[in-house]
């Protein structure tokens, strides 16, 4: 039977959705990357409100397909979370300095050693020139990228923190002399995987001052990781009976 419901509950729950105009970025420099931090100038502020479009990341399960369990029936598996192998993010460029474009620029440049002074001697246009890329620890930023959704009353939020992070492309910015438009640079950044803060309707204030814990499904790792452990030591035997409720001879051996 379909449920009544009046008008004021209709409203409650239906005409307050989420904008999309509401979020901000954060941009995260590598520990070492004194360079980074020169060509901003005390400007991370401005760089992280000239992001004009970002998408909020996904991800999925990946998954085994069982045919021979059952006659007629196909089962799925999941073993692993599959995350999208980057985020895209567009800035507006400033007329001042072109920040956005030196930033990632210069980012790239010091992944592959082009401001280095071991090969600072080295002529760039140079036919013979060559990269030699940094170890990716010393350009990639382990935390820090952050984009956070939220709204107009601030009250409520959503907080993705993206784990080591680098610039993987800049895309091409076509110019013309037809009507002006706003020039964007758009960064896509690799990552390896993200995490939410804040998930489950916690209190941030709760969490102030304490490192963060990433969770699986709201779960805390440390007791995941007990109860993966747990169920690896299990015999078949006792994993069938646990996933099916019933024994299956197959596995009595």
């Amino acid at each position: 039977m379909p449920t009544p419901r009046s008008v004021s509950n209709i409203k409650s729950n239906l005409l307050r959705p989420a904008l999309t105009s509401h979020f901000e970025v954060e941009i995260p420099i590598p520990q070492d990357a004194a360079i980074l931090s020169s060509v901003l100038g005390g400007q991370q502020e401005k760089l992280n409100l000239s992001c004009s479009e970002v998408s909020l990341p996904g991800s999925q399960l990946t998954t085994l397909e069982l045919t021979s369990d059952r006659t007629g029936v196909t089962e799925k598996h999941a073993y692993r979370r599959m995350f999208d192998d980057r985020i895209d993010l567009t800035f507006y460029v400033d007329a001042e300095n072109y920040l956005p474009i030196r930033f990632f620029e210069t980012w790239i440049g010091y992944i592959v050693n082009e401001n280095s002074p071991e090969f600072g001697a080295l002529d760039r246009k140079s036919s013979n020139y060559f990269y030699r890329s940094k170890y990716p620890d010393e350009y990639i930023a382990q935390q820090g990228l952050i984009v956070r959704k939220f709204e107009r009353d601030y009250k409520q939020s959503l907080e993705y923190e993206f784990i080591r992070t680098f610039p993987l492309a800049i895309s091409s910015m076509p110019v013309s002399y037809e009507s002006s438009s706003l020039l964007k640079c758009t960064v896509s950044m690799s990552y390896v995987r993200y995490v939410i803060n804040n998930l489950v309707g916690e209190n941030p204030d709760s969490n102030a001052g304490r490192p963060r814990t990433e969770t699986t499904a709201g779960i805390p790792q440390q007791a995941a990781n007990n109860s993966a452990n747990a169920l690896r030591r299990r015999t078949p035997r006792e994993r069938d009976i646990n996933a099916r409720g019933t024994f299956d001879p197959r596995f009595d051996r």
